[in-house]
């Protein structure tokens, strides 16, 4: 059986990246987002002089019915999940108070939801034939609380730190989990989010080709964390340091619309 890896959010910007970088080392794809019509050109393109297997599933990763049925139809395939990639998010700009409940709550449900959900169904047979590879999308946004973005920043706060301690706990199985840790990048994600005008996208953004490739080699040496780019590295390593109330101010700052 060839080894099959399973991409989230695949129907554009990292998703559609880690396809690729998948199958030019021959390794099937299973493509999950929500917009079939995307994700079957990028079939079509990854099957075009490669000899691989590509799959798509049309999904809503924020309910929780349609990723049970993710994972019916991945076990309907017969398929074993060597590489999984919990790459689907969003993220929302705006103060809290005056946010609709329903677009928060769908923010939980895709970046930690779906991301728990999914991670629970295929790690365990990981496990059991000792290989496998998980690589959760979590944000430098996670090192630090932001507002105007309480939320997001929160919930990738919640993937960083479940994807290490995740990684902790597979040593020595065979298994590893990598959390990837972008800053802003060059993706459909700020238009959605409405943060295309903040100072954050505004003060330069990182190629999704590059945050991909890197991603996607710390994954396969099995690496717990990877920081991409210098400027974000800096950034980690400064809010570690700098008092709470100013690391607070300037995500804040960074976070409002560019005057």
């Amino acid at each position: 059986m060839g080894k099959t890896a399973l991409v989230t959010g695949a129907s554009s910007g990292l998703g559609v990246e880690f396809a690729r970088l998948f199958a030019n080392d021959g390794v099937d794809v299973i493509l999950v987002a929500r917009r079939r019509d995307r994700m079957e050109e990028l079939a079509t393109e990854l099957r075009t002089g490669r000899k691989v297997n590509v799959h798509v599933i049309a999904a809503d990763l924020a309910a929780a019915a349609d990723v049970e049925r993710v994972i019916r139809e991945v076990h309907g395939l017969g398929l074993e999940i060597e590489y999984l990639v919990n790459n689907a998010g969003l993220g929302g700009v705006g103060a809290f108070a005056q946010s609709s409940l329903q677009t928060q709550m769908v923010m939980v449900d895709v970046n930690v939801r779906a991301l728990v959900q999914l991670t629970h169904a295929f790690v365990p047979a990981m496990v059991a034939r000792h290989s496998g590879r998980v690589l959760n999308i979590g944000s430098t946004a996670g090192l630090q609380p932001g507002p105007y973005g309480a939320v997001y920043y929160a919930t990738k706060a919640f993937v960083n730190s479940f994807t290490e301690a995740l990684s902790y706990e597979l040593k020595g199985t065979g298994v590893t989990a990598t959390v990837s840790l972008p800053g802003a990048t060059a993706t459909e994600f700020a238009s959605v989010a409405g943060s295309g005008q903040t100072r954050l996208f505004r003060s330069g953004v990182m190629s999704s080709a590059h945050v991909a490739s890197d991603a996607y080699r710390a994954m396969l040496r099995g690496k717990p964390f990877v920081i991409h780019g210098w400027a974000n590295k800096a950034l980690g390593f400064s809010v570690r340091l700098g008092p709470r109330s100013v690391v607070r101010s300037i995500a804040a700052a960074m976070n409002k619309p560019a005057s």
